[in-house]
């Protein structure tokens, strides 16, 4: 596996479909469309790099399956789509294979274990929930605990020092509604810590199109100023999205107004 990210390059802001790392399937039964589906779209789109990343699977200690992604039994499946699809369509895209997985401490050396016979290219993080899953703990359900940031923050760095993760998903999916001074504090903390370690952040244009609370103003903001490495990930749950570049052209758009440098090449 890949985990450190290299050869990072500067895009072209005038060839802005050149490469997206977050790319769903259905078989986190929130997506839509064929394997085949996506990377054609990708193609048609004029995306050089296509990797898929869907929502890992995890083994917890009373065999819960999560509604949100694949489980374990679908992994090898998808271990050999993705792989067919790379060799069927080398001359057209460079697929790489990857997930996207949230660092739960109880369960992280289980998922290690799962993934280590097969190809992964990267991982990248998506922490949804805090701790390990416990269902209260989702993100994206609004709080202004401070105490609840720090610990969100202190769970993605203490997942990133394991050095498996390229980059990190959606970094402002936290949904802080408090006060703005704490939520910079923690954020500027998450970023500084990111930047130190060489992992690029994402811009999230699943959220961008939809009017999500995210990609955050506030995170934008206290971010500007550190020339950290942003990351536009399409976050495609069916292929069409890899098909609007107003989404992308938009989170490009973004990463100008608030200075930010936006790299395409992270494995």
């Amino acid at each position: 596996m890949k985990n450190i990210p290299m050869d990072i390059r500067a895009i072209d802001k005038d060839k802005i479909n050149i490469a997206n790392y977050h790319t769903h399937t259905k078989r986190c039964m929130h997506a839509q469309g064929e394997d085949r589906e996506y990377v054609e779209a990708a193609i048609e789109s004029g995306y050089k790099i296509l990797g898929f990343s869907d929502h890992s699977p995890q083994i917890s200690d009373d065999g819960y399956l999560s509604g949100m992604r694949m489980s374990p039994m679908e992994f090898e499946g998808y271990v050999d789509s993705i792989t067919a699809l790379a060799k069927e369509y080398k001359n057209d895209i460079k697929i790489y294979l990857g997930l996207e997985t949230e660092y739960f401490p109880a369960m992280f050396e289980r998922l290690l274990k799962l993934i280590e016979p097969y190809p992964v290219d990267y991982m990248i993080m998506g922490q949804h929930w805090l701790y390990n899953q416990v269902p209260e703990t989702v993100a994206t359900k609004k709080r202004t605990d401070e105490q609840y940031l720090k610990e969100y923050v202190d769970q993605i760095i203490e997942g990133m020092k394991t050095g498996y993760f390229t980059y990190l998903a959606h970094p402002d999916v936290a949904n802080f509604v408090g006060d703005v001074s704490i939520y910079k504090k923690h954020m500027l903390r998450l970023a500084s810590t990111l930047k130190e370690m060489n992992i690029p952040m994402e811009i999230n244009a699943l959220g961008y199109a939809d009017n999500r609370f995210y990609p955050n103003k506030y995170f934008l903001e206290a971010v500007k100023e550190l020339e950290a490495d942003f990351v536009i990930g399409v976050d495609a749950h069916n292929p069409e999205m890899l098909r609007d570049e107003a989404r992308r052209r938009g989170c490009m758009e973004l990463a100008e107004k608030y200075g930010l440098k936006v790299i395409n090449k992270v494995i």
